[in-house]
């Protein structure tokens, strides 16, 4: 007995899975075979779709409304009488791109200069004549209008004197020749008979009776007599 050899066991439980590799390599296929069974199975339960169905449509969230923000209304603007507001936008007859052109502006952008009209000089009248009355005594005075002639060459001149009333017994001119005289119910025109010189005067002078010694009306070639 002591030559025969002792046949050594085969492992068994876990250590022998462990010696053999192809066991769990074994083992792996079938499961995997059984899964894909059970798959195909389960596929093959379910109904097919009739042609022409919609998918199931989703749930669609609800819009979040967003809280009311009050917005401040601006105030009106007040106008001014004979002023308007003056609108944002081009006017309907302005084109894009083309500077509009005011009448009153020069430049684009740069008003012209406008003058303002100059009041005319007043012109000196060429005759000057004085009122004054020389003597008054009852029933009537004298008086006279002293002229003097500012201008650059010799000339004639016309006095007409109007008074409320009264009778005129003369009129004369002192030192040249006499004048013509054109009574009328209100008063008298003396039209001179030569020329004054110029930078001369010359005084005509006149009786009144049952008149005011201030004339109505005073003036020499048109121009009103001073010391009225």
């Amino acid at each position: 007995m002591s030559g025969m050899r002792r046949v050594p066991r085969p492992p068994h439980g876990p250590v022998a899975i462990a010696t053999s590799p192809w066991i769990v390599v074994g083992a792996g296929v079938v499961v995997m075979v059984v899964l894909l069974i059970v798959a195909l199975g389960a596929y093959r339960g379910r109904s097919p779709a009739p042609d022409g169905a919609q998918p199931p449509a989703l749930p669609v969230p609800s819009a979040v409304v967003a809280p009311s923000v009050p917005t401040s209304v601006p105030s009106p603007v007040s106008v001014l009488p004979g002023i308007s507001g003056r609108a944002s936008g081009l006017p309907p007859s302005a084109t894009v791109g083309s500077p509009s052109v005011d009448p009153t502006v020069g430049q684009i952008g740069k008003p012209t200069a406008t003058r303002s009209p100059s009041r005319a000089a007043p012109v000196q009248p060429a005759m000057t004549g004085r009122y004054r009355v020389v003597q008054s005594f009852d029933g009537g005075f004298i008086g006279e209008v002293a002229m003097l002639n500012t201008s650059g060459r010799s000339r004639g001149w016309t006095v007409r004197l109007e008074f409320s009333g009264g009778r005129l017994v003369t009129a004369w001119v002192e030192g040249v020749p006499q004048g013509t005289i054109r009574q009328s119910d209100d008063g008298f025109t003396y039209v001179s008979g030569v020329e004054v010189s110029p930078g001369g005067s010359v005084s005509l002078r006149f009786h009144l009776e049952r008149s005011p010694s201030t004339p109505r009306e005073c003036t020499v070639d048109g121009v009103r007599c001073n010391g009225l």
